[in-house]
């Protein structure tokens, strides 16, 4: 059973900052007119982490085939994350910190990381409710976990401040 495990966000700032800022690069070499987004605990500043780094790279539907090809061959899918028509998840776990790059048509389904990332950086009662989730299941069971998690981000999608970013996103 993997058990999962949270850390102080501070502590990865540095390689953080310059994992992302390589990868980004490297993604824009070959994707030049994508959106690159970097969301998850680590781009929310004071907040609990597992240590890793999530990139959420932004395409429209025309681009997303090329984008699926051209990112399969600089990263390895993520074959316990689902795969659609809309997003994938890719990974590279020998990065410091371990990168999670998910790929997603704009506006579509699984658009919603940066709008999540976007809520939490918003308001310190998500990020204190979201961190406390972190420190209950802290050693427990990743499995056990994730249900926990998707269960807050179910319940932050339904939220004013969430769906306030939805009206935006479509009026852009």
């Amino acid at each position: 059973m993997e058990k999962v495990n949270f850390f102080d966000s501070e502590l990865f700032n540095k390689s953080v900052e310059k994992t992302f800022l390589l990868n980004k690069n490297k993604i824009k070499m070959l994707l030049p007119d994508v959106d690159i987004q970097h969301v998850g605990s680590t781009a929310i500043p004071n907040s609990l982490t597992k240590g890793d780094l999530d990139i959420q790279v932004r395409v429209c539907a025309e681009q997303f085939p090329k984008a699926v090809e051209l990112l399969s061959s600089i990263y390895e899918h993520n074959e316990e994350s689902i795969k659609t028509d809309t997003f994938r998840a890719f990974k590279d776990d020998t990065t410091n910190p371990p990168l999670g790059v998910q790929l997603t048509i704009i506006d579509a389904d699984f658009d919603f990381f940066w709008k999540l990332r976007e809520v939490l950086l918003a308001n310190i009662n998500y990020r204190d409710e979201y961190d406390n989730i972190k420190k209950e299941y802290e050693g427990k069971s990743m499995d056990i976990y994730r249900e926990a998690k998707h269960k807050f981000f179910q319940g932050l999608m339904e939220t004013p401040e969430f769906k306030n970013m939805i009206s935006k996103s479509n009026n852009t």
